[in-house]
């Protein structure tokens, strides 16, 4: 095989397919591909695990499908559900804006362009490309901790900062491949290559990987 980012990448697609997808996916799978609830689900796992994460949005998600049922939720109700979350105050308080900004500026729907997401409150470059590729199917690289340091770690970019990372990403791959990117670094990310002491052991790749920044192995 040679190794090249767009061969490793077509390589850890093959090998991942078996994985437990990451959360955002998993709740794709269970609610269905509706835009405001990717949205939410999103502002909610921003600085919060994804196992917790995903019980809270099942829990919300019971009770809220739009933004107007958001808002129609008593705030001390909201916190009471966000409350295994960190930040879980100052997040119900996000939710309710973010669902009073879309009804006022945009009729009640999740908008598609990047600038009008970062024009909502609490989204970042990565809630915005997140919602983008997953609620829409517009390609998009979501730099999300994951995607940063395998990218890094694996040779593909030297960047420091994940907006540089997502810039040298899109350079590297084709844009129909950009969605893929994300979801196989962070399913690899979260199941082989992790954060502290990767199981290098048991990468397929390791051969090929110069390993950057690793300082500790399994």
């Amino acid at each position: 095989m040679r190794h090249t980012p767009q061969s490793m990448l077509a390589f850890l697609e093959k090998i991942t397919a078996h994985m437990p997808l990451p959360m955002s996916e998993q709740l794709i799978q269970e609610f269905g591909r509706d835009h405001f609830l990717i949205l939410i689900s999103c502002l909610l796992s921003l600085r919060a695990r994804d196992v917790v994460t995903i019980k809270v949005c099942r829990a919300l998600f019971k009770q809220v499908r739009t933004p107007q049922d958001l808002i129609g939720l008593d705030l001390q109700k909201l916190e009471k559900i966000l409350f295994p979350l960190g930040f879980y105050r100052k997040k119900a308080l996000v939710l309710q804006q973010v669902s009073r900004d879309l009804i006022k500026k945009f009729k009640g729907r999740v908008p598609s362009s990047e600038e009008e997401l970062l024009s909502l409150p609490g989204v970042g470059r990565k809630t915005a490309q997140l919602v983008r590729g997953h609620a829409f199917g517009i390609p998009a690289i979501c730099v999300d901790i994951h995607v940063h340091r395998l990218s890094n770690r694996l040779g593909w970019v030297c960047t420091k900062t994940p907006e540089q990372t997502e810039r040298a990403l899109e350079k590297l791959f084709p844009r129909d491949r950009w969605i893929m990117v994300n979801h196989v670094l962070v399913v690899y990310g979260q199941n082989v290559c992790t954060s502290r002491s990767p199981l290098c052991s048991q990468c397929p790749l390791s051969v090929y990987c110069p390993r950057v920044g690793v300082t500790k192995k399994r």
